[in-house]
């Protein structure tokens, strides 16, 4: 893919959200009237990498809110200039480890749904730890997301797709739903994100699953 030519900090501005003033001080949580400036659903990509994701689905759906959380900056700044070129108003892009933004930042019961797509499995026993799913991160999940809500999920690696559903399993307040029918792309940017794109054209499997939010708490 080629990459976009680099838009001035100006015009990117307004599709990043900004990073706290102060560090040491605990971030409050997000206002997502203030981020957007309407009161929309939101929904929210964890790993939004080069951002096709949210390129496809808020062209899709422009009466829905996307914010995608990526730890890395080079790709929060590729994916903001993919969707700054399009005026696409309904996305911003935050740089941050998504476990701690979603503790910190994202209220309760505010979100229609979470996506997480092909995260990184960190194979070694000693870099695990550093694993997007975790009891913590789908307990947080279950926290932000509203009844009815989804949590999205797709893996190109069976053993973590099994960890990842045992742990969500485990959280009563969702219920598994069938899983979405495989698409057939009909052209280059036709994919979920670019890990589906190397995953399928190598004849790979791809994991999916959609978890419902239902009503109470957890354990309940």
């Amino acid at each position: 893919m080629r990459k976009p030519a680099r838009l001035p900090p100006e015009q990117l501005e307004p599709y990043l959200l900004p990073q706290p003033a102060d560090p040491t001080v605990s971030p409050s949580p997000i206002q997502w009237r203030a981020v957007f400036g309407n009161d929309h659903a939101v929904e929210i990509e964890v790993g939004s990498g080069k951002g096709l994701f949210l390129l496809t689905s808020a062209q899709a759906h422009p009466g829905i809110n996307y914010l995608g959380v990526e730890i890395e900056r080079k790709y929060q700044l590729f994916a903001a200039t993919r969707i700054a070129k399009r005026g696409l108003s309904n996305v911003r892009l935050a740089c941050a480890d998504a476990r701690q933004f979603l503790r910190d930042r994202v209220p309760t019961a505010s979100v229609q749904a979470v996506h997480v797509y092909f995260p990184d499995p960190w194979w070694k026993t000693r870099h695990q730890k550093r694993r997007v799913f975790t009891a913590e991160f789908v307990g947080q999940c279950e926290r932000i997301i509203g009844p009815g809500g989804r949590l999205h999920v797709a893996t190109d690696v069976e053993d973590y797709f099994r960890v990842i559903s045992g742990l969500v399993a485990a959280v009563p307040v969702f219920r598994a739903m069938p899983p979405p029918a495989e698409h057939e792309p009909v052209h280059d940017l036709d994919y979920l994100t670019n890990f589906e794109r190397k995953a399928r054209q190598k004849g790979q499997p791809v994991y999916r699953a959609i978890y419902e939010r239902g009503e109470g708490e957890r354990g309940a």
